[in-house]
């Protein structure tokens, strides 16, 4: 509760209200993206908000690449951000939100 999730592809906020193949979910923070173009290439970095902590973190980045021979494999690629429902934390101690994808 009180969390909010942003995306940045190639260190810029990805504008999503103009673009019907992306989404970003609220509840969990993950990031969709239907149908990889071209363009989709760079680096995704998410960044989690807490209003109530007035405090922004941003992940390490990850490479989105195209494959030349159009085969995924066993997994597609997927974009990912997981957190426990509740995070305990001490006032002024530090908490680690990880994000990290999942691909081949």
């Amino acid at each position: 509760p009180g969390l909010s999730y942003t995306w940045l592809f190639n260190a810029t906020t990805l504008d999503l209200e103009e673009d019907s193949r992306r989404f970003v979910s609220q509840a969990t923070g993950n990031l969709y993206l239907a149908k990889v173009e071209p363009w989709d290439v760079g680096n995704y970095t998410c960044a989690v908000s807490s209003a109530q902590a007035r405090r922004r973190v941003w992940g390490p980045p990850t490479a989105l690449t195209l494959r030349g021979d159009g085969v995924m494999g066993e997994y597609e690629p997927k974009i990912e951000v997981r957190f426990p429902e509740t995070t305990y934390a001490a006032k002024g101690s530090s908490v680690r939100l990880e994000c990290f994808a999942l691909g081949k």
